[in-house]
Order: structure tokens, then sequence, then C-alpha cells
């Protein structure tokens, strides 16, 4: 069996951002992926401003216990005069600071008298001073190309004055699902039917990336009928993605079907939940199909098809990010292939286990917030340190 890190590698090495793109305004590019880097045209701050509401002072001008009459007052927006030497100005938060000063006192540290105040604080240079430049020095690259932006990357922009940003066009994927065993919810289930749950974890997760998706619902098994799914889907899509058909059952025909319209590559790797995958092209389009036990389907695209649509979205870091964790469970079972481990977060910062690990069990993937990568061959007991891979949907792109 081909090993998860191999079949990862595989994916990203052939995918390909689309050709293309659009320039959007601020309020539309959230989560979409920046196709050209964006420079500051501005600094930010553009000028030396106050932390805090007190006073802009001289450190020099300073002696115990002698006030210092108030020049000036410099609100936000304003703009102030220069300092005169052995006096004080009243300033507020983010407002520039007078020339000449070289500190604020926070005015809690001070006392207001009559036209004067007196600093009860023994002041240095630069004290409450936002230089500027501090955050974003003009003319620097403020976020590259192939950044995903989220709403403070928005915020960012804004801050330098970008009204609009280039970004890449938006992948176009078809969908379909296979089985003459399903149904769409809100009809009867007849003896030996099923409920199509994989299209809607599926839509949800395209949705959740951005993608433009065509569904074109549930194909019958047939061979006949799976090839002409197969071509309605290619034309005008960037991928065409499909869910159950890809094992080697005399029923499963996506298989045999993409072959015949194209190429394919299918693994079975070296991965519990989700062995089988098949990875090829119909025409020119490429196509990715997903086994169709539903948590099987679940953890691939987490660990495998998100991957490569992120990359062919533009996004440079598409790599699924591990974080370190606690694990408050054990897992005697040590496997020979890499396990995927549906887990939640708990108050106390470790992951707890959802006790039923079974690859037809989707209420695990509704219950968890990750999945913990298992090397093969390891066991885990409580307290052990894991590999943690949120899962928990937009917040975790």
């Amino acid at each position: 069996m081909l090993s998860y890190e191999d079949a990862l590698t595989t994916l990203l090495e052939a995918a390909r951002p689309p050709a293309g793109g659009e320039t959007l305004d601020l309020t539309a590019a959230r989560g979409r992926v920046l196709a050209v880097p964006v420079r500051a045209g501005v600094a930010v701050p553009p000028a030396d401003n106050s932390a805090m509401d007190g006073y802009a002072i001289r450190c020099a001008d300073l002696a115990e216990g002698t006030p210092l009459p108030v020049s000036q007052r410099v609100p936000a927006g304003a703009l102030p005069e220069p300092l005169r030497p052995g006096s004080a100005a009243r300033i507020f938060t983010g407002a520039p600071v007078p020339p000449g000063a070289d500190a604020v006192v926070m005015q809690e540290r001070c006392e207001a008298l009559d036209g004067a105040v007196r600093v009860n604080h023994a002041a240095r240079p630069g004290d409450n001073i936002r230089r500027a430049g501090e955050d974003i020095a003009a003319g620097s690259e403020l976020i590259a190309a192939g950044t995903r932006l989220a709403s403070a990357h928005l915020g960012l922009l804004a801050s330098v004055g970008v009204a609009r940003v280039e970004v890449f066009a938006r992948l176009r994927v078809a969908v379909f699902f296979t089985g003459d065993e399903l149904v769409t919810p809100g009809a009867p289930l007849a003896p030996g039917q099923i409920y199509n749950s994989n299209r809607y974890v599926l839509r949800g997760l395209l949705d959740e990336l951005g993608c433009e998706v065509t569904d074109l619902g549930i194909v019958r098994d047939g061979l006949a009928e799976t090839r002409a799914a197969l071509r309605r889907a290619a034309g005008g899509h960037d991928l065409v993605l499909t869910c159950g058909g890809v094992s080697v059952g005399e029923e499963d025909h996506v298989k045999t079907a993409v072959l015949a319209e194209g190429a394919l590559d299918s693994w079975r790797i070296a991965i519990r939940p989700g062995k089988p995958l098949a990875f090829g092209r119909v025409g020119d389009t490429p196509f990715i199909g997903l086994p169709g036990n539903p948590v099987s389907s679940y953890v691939t695209f987490q660990m495998l098809a998100r991957a490569y649509i992120r990359r062919c979205q533009g996004e440079c870091d598409a790599l699924p990010r591990a974080l370190v964790a606690r694990a408050d469970f054990d897992w005697p079972r040590a496997a020979p292939v890499r396990e995927f481990l549906r887990v939640r977060r708990n108050a106390a910062g470790g992951l707890d286990l959802f006790p039923h690990q079974g690859s037809g069990v989707l209420s695990a993937c509704a219950w968890a917030d990750g999945l913990v990568s298992n090397p093969p061959g390891q066991t885990i007991a409580a307290g052990d340190l894991v590999h943690y891979i949120p899962t928990g949907g937009p917040a975790c792109l």
C-alpha cells in the first residue's frame, strides 16, 4: 500500500492553480486566495502617536514635583505644534506626538492642576509612543501571494489604503455520488436503502473552501451511467470529485469509467479509515474519487483532497497543520497503518477520544473537532503527546 505521505506528495505535485483571476473589493475578498503580493503604500502608523490618554512631555523637563504648564491639547486627527520647552501637551490615544516631545505619561500617573500638570512618574524617552512604521513600513510586502484572506488580512489591507485585491478564480468542482442504495433525505426509505449523507458533508466542506460547486446528485450503479456522468462533470470544471465506486466490487464502476474516459491512478493507501482513493483525469479535467463509506470519505477529504484543492486554489500553505497536544485517552491497539482518530479538545487542554472509532460511525465526525494522526505501529497512553489536526470548519483553514 502507498504511504499517506507519498499519496499527499503526489497529489500536491499534480495540483495547478486555476488560470486567470479577478479583482475584488475587500468586502468580497474574505476566504479568497491572493494572486499577487500586496505592498504597503504608506507606513502604519503614519506618524509617531500616543498609545495612551495622558500628557506628552520632554523627559529632560521633569523635576520632582514641579508642575508643567499645559501648552496645547492634541486629540486624534489633530496636527500638533512643536512642544515648547518646559511645558506639556494634553494628548489622547492615537493622536500625533508633538515634535520635540519624547514620552507620553498616562493620565493616571499625572495630577491635573489649573492650566498645568504634575507628573508623578519617572518617565523615560519612548514611553507610550507608537513609532511611525512600527507596525508596517512603507514599501514592505504586506501579504504574500498564495495567502487565503481572513478578516484580519482585510483589515490590514484597509489600514494601508488598499481597496481592491487580485485573487485567483474560484475553483469549479463538479460532484456526484454513486450507488443504487442511496436516497435523498426527505424521501421514504425502501428496504436496503440508506440516505445520502456524503452529499451534505462534502458540499459543506467544499463550500468552506470557497469552491464553485456543481452537484450532479446520485448516479445509479452502471458503467454507461457513470461514464455519462463523468463527461458531464468534466465539462467546464477544474475538478471532478466523486464519492463511492472506487473499491474492487463488481458494482464499483467509477474506476472502470474513469479509465474509459481518461486516465487513473487507483491507490490503496496505508491509512485507517479511508484506504481506497482514486486520482486521475476525465479528459483533461483532474479527478478524485473518494470512498463511499461516510467516515472514510470524510477523512480522505480532510487529509488528502483538501490539501490538493487548496493548492489548486493557489494557496501556498496547503498542508494539514498538526499541533502537539496531550492525549487524555488510551489507544492500546497498534495498527500496521497510519490511523486518524476522531478526537475533541477538552477544558483541561487535552484531547478526548470518541468511544466508537468505526469507519461507519459518522456521529464521531460530527462530535470531533479534529483528528489525531497516529503513525503505524504506535500505541497511545494517557499523557502522551500526539499530533492533533484541527478539522473544525472555516476557523481551521
